[in-house]
């Protein structure tokens, strides 16, 4: 959690289950991307995908350039509700989204050349300004798994070297690369690397270069002054604008889960059933997968008290993990999951009708709480048909 986020805040006094984003925190992470801004020259998009807390819409737009989107839904949210460049990248398009998007990105992405020969007229003959760009894929990656690896063997995401075809960039403004995920400013200079040996000679003729997301720059222990540099150096060597892609930065250590208590039972061992669920409502924690902390409690038999945590659903495999406890844990008890604004509600979903949490905005300086949204059964209905 960001140093000084939630000062105050009481579990009890919100709803269950319930994301909470503390605003100050996504405040102060929002000063470090500025700084990226101001001190290196890049454009700062806030990746959707990744957090899309409209409600905070203004705020996000108030430090950042715009936002980026993954098709036309998150094109819309960014163009009505962000404002700024919006640019959009998709594995691919069918027309009729070409369509749409052309009234509400500002760049567009695509994925291969023959996408773009498909589409490229469309972008031509569109009645207001869409710069075009291609995706990538220079071959070298850290991702620390392989299913958030886009340079990975047989990735569908972005063109290899020798599938790239020059005679083709007539009308291509930028270049996309993205292959980091959770990652320090060290990963993104040998991706960079990497990609001017492959992509560097074409670089001359774009307006722009997206390196995409991934980037953990708020992260405390990230070299910002190093990513400065980065930027600035391929700047004043290229001539072309730099875009970044963070969405997870944005909020990193901003926000969390409260979920409560509803039963335990023992079967080898103590199992706390809780009103959330791993596979509805954190579905990092089986895809990544991962343990999240929670506060207060320890790694198993690190303190008295040892429980399992499920989930409310009737998946056998709807478990978040193993913790200790300073207390045996009661029905009623609110547990505080940590870190769970990005990739948590921009993923959730109502499988076996389990219902949404809502989400509210804390703010350390004010000591206030403000529910912005509840979900009830019409939500799990207008899914349904």
């Amino acid at each position: 959690m960001r140093e000084g986020a939630f000062q105050g805040f009481d579990p009890q006094a919100v709803p269950s289950p319930c994301f909470v984003v503390d605003r100050d925190a996504v405040e102060e992470n929002l000063k470090i991307l500025d700084r990226v801004q101001r001190e290196g020259g890049a454009r700062v998009l806030l990746a959707l995908k990744g957090f899309a807390m409209w409600s905070l819409a203004p705020l996000v737009s108030s430090y950042l350039s715009g936002t980026c989107a993954s098709g036309v839904w998150e094109a819309r949210l960014g163009r009505e509700c962000f404002g700024g460049i919006v640019s959009t990248y998709g594995p691919a398009y069918k027309e009729d989204e070409v369509r749409e998007l052309l009234t509400l990105t500002d760049h567009l992405i695509f994925n291969s050349f023959s996408q773009w020969e498909r589409f490229g007229p469309l972008v031509g003959s569109a009645p207001r300004r869409v710069e075009a760009g291609i995706r990538v894929n220079p071959e070298r990656s850290g991702a620390p798994a392989a299913i958030y690896d886009p340079s990975g063997p047989n990735s569908r995401l972005g063109v290899v070297r020798s599938r790239f075809r020059p005679e083709l960039l007539d009308g291509i403004s930028g270049l996309h690369f993205h292959t980091l995920c959770e990652q320090n400013v060290d990963a993104l200079e040998a991706v960079l690397q990497a990609f001017e040996e492959r992509f560097g000679e074409f670089v001359p003729r774009m307006r722009w270069v997206n390196w995409g997301g991934g980037h953990h720059i708020t992260r405390p222990d990230y070299d910002v002054d190093r990513l400065i540099d980065l930027v600035r150096d391929f700047r004043s060597r290229y001539g072309v604008d730099v875009y970044l892609e963070p969405g997870e930065a944005i909020a990193l250590g901003t926000g969390v889960l409260v979920a409560e208590v509803v039963d335990i039972v023992e079967n080898g061992m103590r199992i706390a059933v809780l009103d959330t669920s791993a596979t509805t409502h954190m579905p990092d924690v089986l895809e990544m997968p991962y343990r999240p902390e929670v506060w207060g409690a320890g790694l198993p038999g690190e303190r008295p008290y040892t429980y399992r945590l499920g989930g409310i659903s009737c998946l056998a495999g709807d478990v978040i993990g193993d913790y200790s406890f300073d207390r045996p844990l009661e029905v009623g008890d609110r547990l505080v999951f940590d870190d769970m604004a990005h990739y948590t509600m921009v993923k959730t979903t109502t499988f076996n009708g389990v219902k949404l949490p809502s989400i509210g905005i804390w703010s350390s300086k004010e000591q206030s709480f403000t529910l912005v949204r509840s979900f009830e059964y019409e939500e799990f209905k207008r899914r349904l048909s």
